[in-house]
């Protein structure tokens, strides 16, 4: 990990370098042609069915089914309730590791509750019919706490990796709950696939939310995601002004939100830098705002390509921006990861997702109360 600024400084050059020579080249010519697939309200989340169909889900609280042979979109029923406020709503579904068994998804939203709402996450036996099907025997199987009365900052994404479920829970834009360990906010949270505590998490002696909790100092994590070629998770946080990082996962690691980053307060207020702090794991690839490389990101979601379409892409990250309106795309070894390229995208973008023959799928952020466009992205000819 870096651990001073030297280092930190380093790789924001390459960074910069590296995405200036991308938009470059890419005004020669991407490398990958788009085609317009589909518009869904307010996109949030993609995720392929074995059969090829793709579960999309709507902020407001939607998921919808999309048959890329026929071009049917049907719904799924059973959704719950959610918070839709600001940046919060419907979030994340993710199948389980063995759904073709067991056809059980997991769901993330935010739910009203007493007090304001939290961020949720749920599972269901998914009973697809016809064009759409529905969420059957929902439970809820965890919560973030304490309730928030504001719309900001859920994080709610999900991955699954060495036999645990993991979630991304955001601070809710209140700052201080990242660092207080009676709180689940602003935290990677570990758990076994029915919700319970594993025995040997980092905190799980201490009880209680403490348990749950495998690191904090977190933001807004948008994306929370697994590398196959090493098993190690990375996540992508939106940090204020400037300052939105991509981070290795570490056990109990501290990555120091609100008390460091790259970024500066809203309004221009600064904020100590991580080498400031060396007790904090600083990001492993950084944005700023205002540099030669441009603006900062605003990060949306994460994934790794493993794909065939696009043999030279594969084994790398990429990073949907939603300010930037384009792909990062990141290479990583081990620890350490690179932004080697930018693929504009000329729009905010909120979800990419790898397709059943490798080719990416990328969603739109429509804004509220308005469509996103569902695009496919294949080499060019």
């Amino acid at each position: 990990m870096n651990k001073n600024r030297f280092l930190v400084a380093a790789k924001l050059a390459v960074a910069c370098a590296a995405a200036a020579l991308s938009g470059a080249a890419l005004a020669q010519g991407a490398a990958f042609e788009t085609r317009e697939i589909a518009d869904f309200d307010e996109p949030w989340a993609l995720e392929f069915l074995p059969d090829g169909r793709l579960l999309v889900t709507e902020k407001a609280g939607e998921i919808k089914l999309y048959d890329p042979d026929s071009g049917a979109i049907g719904d799924v029923t059973g959704v719950p309730e959610v918070a839709y406020q600001g940046q919060t709503g419907l979030g994340d579904i993710v199948l389980h590791p063995e759904y073709a068994d067991n056809d059980a998804v997991y769901l993330s939203y935010v739910a009203p509750v007493e007090g304001g709402s939290v961020v949720t996450v749920a599972r269901a036996r998914l009973a697809l019919a016809g064009n759409g099907g529905s969420l059957e025997n929902l439970e809820v199987i965890w919560r973030a706490g304490p309730p928030v009365g504001r719309g900001g900052h859920p994080g709610q994404r999900i991955a699954f990796g060495e036999g645990y479920l993991w979630i991304s829970s955001g601070e809710r834009q209140q700052g201080t709950p990242a660092q207080d360990m009676q709180s689940t906010m602003g935290k990677i949270i570990r758990l076994n696939m029915d919700g319970s505590v594993p025995s040997d998490n980092p905190f799980a002696d201490q009880g209680g939310p403490t348990a749950e909790i495998w690191s904090l100092g977190h933001r807004n994590p948008l994306g929370l995601a697994f590398n196959p070629a090493d098993g190690g998770l990375w996540n992508i946080e939106m940090a204020p002004q400037g300052g939105d990082e991509l981070n290795r996962v570490v056990r109990g690691a501290n990555y120091g939100w609100p008390e460091v980053s790259e970024g500066v307060n809203y309004g221009g207020g600064p904020i100590p830098d991580h080498v400031t702090r060396p007790e904090f794991n600083p990001p492993e690839v950084f944005w700023l705002r205002d540099t030669a490389a441009g603006q900062s990101i605003s990060p949306s979601s994460l994934m790794f390509y493993t794909g065939d379409a696009f043999p030279a892409w594969r084994g790398n990250a990429f990073v949907g921006g939603l300010a930037g309106q384009f792909i990062s795309r990141i290479e990583v070894d081990g620890d350490e990861a690179r932004e080697v390229e930018r693929l504009d995208m000329g729009m905010r973008v909120r979800a990419i997702e790898q397709g059943p023959d490798g080719a990416l799928w990328v969603a739109e952020d429509g804004g509220r109360g308005a469509m996103g466009r569902l695009f496919r992205l294949t080499p060019r000819d």
